[in-house]
């Protein structure tokens, strides 16, 4: 199994599906499925029954969740999607996430 180097609240950009080119927030990250929510990305219809009596259903719009492969993360410094290295810093020792093209900490 591959690591896993997206976050929830991470920016990032749809890289394929129906909603390629949009870019926005992780909500929540299923590890095990490879799936990520993402807001206002993979909205979906769904028909809800009336709760109580009297009232009328209705459509109402869920997000559903996407592949992990069809999301990328997002440099503000390149401006577009990119793939994520990692990078030990001298002073803390802790890694951090980069950009591999121009090397800025994601």
């Amino acid at each position: 199994m591959n690591k896993i180097k997206i976050k929830k609240n991470d920016a990032i950009v749809v890289i394929s599906g129906k909603d390629r080119g949009k870019r926005g927030k992780i909500l929540n990250v299923h590890a095990g499925k490879n799936r990520v929510l993402v807001e206002d990305v993979g909205l979906k219809k769904k028909n809800q029954r009336p709760r109580k009596s009297g009232q009328k259903g209705e459509i109402i719009t869920v997000p559903s969740s996407i592949h992990i492969s069809n999301v990328m993360l997002y440099c503000s410094h390149c401006g577009k999607g990119a793939r994520a290295g990692f990078k030990a810093l001298q002073e803390d020792s802790h890694k951090v996430r980069i950009c591999k093209k121009c090397k800025n900490i994601i």
